[in-house]
């Protein structure tokens, strides 16, 4: 990889593309399209996937596959027949006779194809009339012929003989001819105009202690390969190195948030929370009671904490953070908690104001949308001069006309499901508050270390004493009417029941039955003698509300829903829930929507219904449900199969574009890396112009 002293001397990984030889004004401009600026850009543009071109020994024992040989031509010559034809005689290095075909391109072939000069070919070995290959890929070694050439002889090819590499590109990039031969090609010259200029940004102390390749031989390596042994070399330098700064980034963001100094200090301890427990119908879990101690703990230092709480479905995260926000209530600093859906805010208030017993002197407030004016803009006075201490709400409560006194404590459930302009504008309302951050989707290890490492993480697995595991039974169409006896046995002994449908209306890209004509279904043919109800998502929050109320007061027995029940709804009473289509949902949703039934002291059931013929994927998903309660064993098999941003939802989840570190494959080396960061990291290292360019901070949680 060697370019002559003038070509090289002032080049560097920040030099701009284009510098480097064929790529003019336009080539220039789509690159830059998409992210390839700098000779670094241009380096850190990996490939996608890989082809063995390495030379082929034998062609006879190889016909009907690919090869790649190494060939002196000999001659040309068009045959004419129903298809005109360059046909290019040649021999390989055992003498053995091989044609190569072209039926396009045939002057232009003619003239790369000169009798003497040694080729590089591959493609796949036909035989008609004598082995040949029609329209090989192709790389000139040599011009003039050397039959006595060794290997060792030979310049280095890039294109075939070898492992090559096969790259990403656009459209835009292939109308301007910017093909992996192309890019093959660039990123050759580059790495040859920059060897020796391509400093080291991993701490010495990290290469020798994890024995990783040097930058330079790992960009060469990663692009030309010389053995698969280095290619894996290659990518775990490149893995780790991605994954090193990223966790130096949350190191920064951790440095960043313990310059802010907390304003609403001190608060004593609550007597309120003192004299609740004590009185709850049941005893606080261990890991309810060991959450609570570390929350009070964290938000006893002299900056804000920022805490993400989460827990597995039924495991008491609204209990927890009711104890947490009373401590704050008490000494007369506000607390706001924002749910991403109406139902779920008023599941939240009712079931706060179940705990404490409707104490009207802690002045609770419920915000959500449609409100009379009068009503909201009394709340909004409460809120603004702090008469209201605890505020539940919606989305509303971004709006800015909503201002707080003295706003001491954010608690956001599902969190993952709000921007983060959104989060950091209700954290910006208020006097540096604390943050709690609550998610009922467990969230495995390995993405908690990335997308969560700069918080105090918490979690709660034990469910409440007395709650019996739910029963989760596969069944197929044919089973439909066994199915609905079922329901009607439980639904008779004084059970309620939900059947939850993934559609609101009929769609015409789909064949699933629409929840509205599946209740009227139900409704009058399947069900007669019982109520059934139906919600769903365009339903007016004041019916949704009637619904809900006449659901919980078990005047409806059967509630035919879409999955506007997956999270907030707590009806102890019922005890079976079909979920129709069950294919069609992913692992974490059917896992949300399992979680609304198994709630009181009833044996519960979960009936997943599906047509006999489905994906492999979706039984895995489904089996996954029969053979597990555990939502964080289900989160595991959920990230194998999505991946993190599909699994957290990929506008809203904050993961940075990692180019080539993959947070299902590489669990080891997130918490190797991350160890390492907080070790031998030096923040100052963020600031490289090497680095700042190919990492951006993310979306972590809050920005500062």
């Amino acid at each position: 990889m060697k370019n002559s002293v003038s070509e090289k001397k002032n080049l560097s990984l920040q030099s701009s593309i284009a510098v480097l030889k064929g790529v003019g004004p336009k080539k220039q401009e789509v690159l830059e399209s998409v992210g390839i600026k700098t000779l670094q850009d241009l380096l850190g543009w990996f490939p996608r996937r890989y082809l063995d071109r390495n030379l082929t020994e034998n062609i006879l024992l190889k016909q009907g596959e690919s090869v790649t040989l190494i060939v002196e031509v000999i001659d040309s010559y068009l045959a004419h027949g129903k298809k005109s034809r360059l046909v290019v005689s040649a021999k390989t290095k055992n003498n053995e006779p091989i044609s190569l075909v072209f039926f396009k391109g045939i002057q232009f072939f003619r003239r790369i194809f000169q009798s003497g000069i040694l080729v590089a070919v591959t493609g796949k070995l036909e035989y008609f009339r004598g082995f040949q290959l029609i329209h090989p890929d192709y790389e000139v070694l040599s011009q003039g012929g050397n039959s006595d050439i060794s290997e060792e002889d030979l310049p280095e090819s890039i294109h075939t003989g070898r492992i090559i590499p096969l790259y990403p590109t656009t459209e835009a990039m292939r109308d301007e001819h910017i093909n992996s031969r192309e890019l093959r090609k660039l990123i050759h010259y580059a790495l040859g105009s920059l060897e020796g200029k391509i400093p080291e940004i991993l701490p010495s102390e990290v290469l020798k202690k994890r024995n990783l390749m040097d930058r330079y031989n790992a960009y060469t390596e990663i692009h030309f390969p010389k053995e698969d042994e280095n290619l894996g070399r290659a990518r775990t330098r490149f893995k780790y190195e991605e994954l090193y700064y990223f966790n130096l980034l949350i190191e920064y963001k951790k440095s960043q948030r313990a310059k802010v100094p907390r304003i609403l200090w001190p608060l004593p301890e609550s007597k309120t929370a003192k004299n609740l427990v004590p009185n709850l119908p049941f005893e606080l879990t261990k890991d309810q009671k060991e959450s609570l101690e570390k929350i009070n703990e964290w938000t006893k230092s002299d900056t804000p904490a920022a805490i993400l709480l989460q827990g597995d479905v039924g495991s008491g995260k609204t209990l927890v953070a009711l104890l947490t926000a009373l401590r704050y209530i008490d000494n007369h600093v506000q607390v706001c908690m924002v749910a991403p859906t109406e139902i779920l805010a008023r599941q939240h208030y009712q079931t706060i104001m179940n705990f404490l017993g409707n104490m009207p002197f802690l002045g609770i407030e419920l915000l959500v949308g449609k409100e009379p004016k009068k009503n909201r803009a009394e709340k909004i006075y409460r809120i603004k001069t702090g008469e209201s201490l605890f505020v539940i709400g919606t989305h509303s409560v971004f709006q800015e006309d909503v201002e707080f006194k003295d706003l001491g404590l954010v608690i956001i459930d599902e969190q993952h499901k709000f921007g983060v302009e959104q989060r950091e504008t209700l954290r910006s309302k208020g006097k540096n508050p604390d943050i709690l951050a609550m998610t009922a989707t467990p969230i495995p290890r390995t993405l908690c270390l990335t997308l969560y490492g700069d918080l105090e993480l918490v979690t709660l697995k034990n469910r409440p004493a007395g709650r019996i595991p739910i029963k989760t039974l596969w069944f197929t169409e044919d089973r439909r009417a066994g199915v609905y006896k079922s329901i009607q046995k439980y639904v008779s002994q004084g059970r309620q029941c939900y059947i939850v449908y993934p559609l609101v209306e009929e769609s015409e890209k789909s064949d699933l039955k629409s929840c509205i004509e599946a209740y009227e279904t139900l409704r009058k043919d399947v069900f007669p003698e019982f109520k059934v109800g139906l919600l769903h998502g365009k339903m007016d929050t004041s019916e949704k509300d009637r619904v809900m109320k006449l659901f919980q007061q078990n005047e409806i027995q059967i509630l035919v829903s879409t999955t506007v029940i997956e999270v907030g709804v707590d009806v102890p009473n019922a005890s079976v829930m079909v979920i129709e289509h069950s294919d069609r949902f992913g692992i974490s949703q059917l896992h949300q929507l399992r979680g609304r039934v198994g709630r009181g002291k009833h044996e519960s059931f979960c009936i997943l219904l599906s047509d006999s013929k489905i994906t492999e994927e979706a039984r895995y998903r489904i089996q996954a449900l029969v053979d597990s309660n555990d939502g964080f064993f289900l989160s595991e098999a959920d990230l194998k199969l999505r991946g993190p941003g599909e699994l957290l939802g990929v506008r809203q989840s904050g993961l940075p574009d990692f180019k080539i570190a993959d947070l299902r494959e590489d669990r080891e080396w997130i918490e190797i890396s991350r160890e390492d960061a907080e070790k031998f990291g030096n923040l100052g290292d963020l600031e490289r112009s090497e680095i700042a360019q190919r990492f951006s901070e993310g979306a972590l949680l809050f920005s500062n």
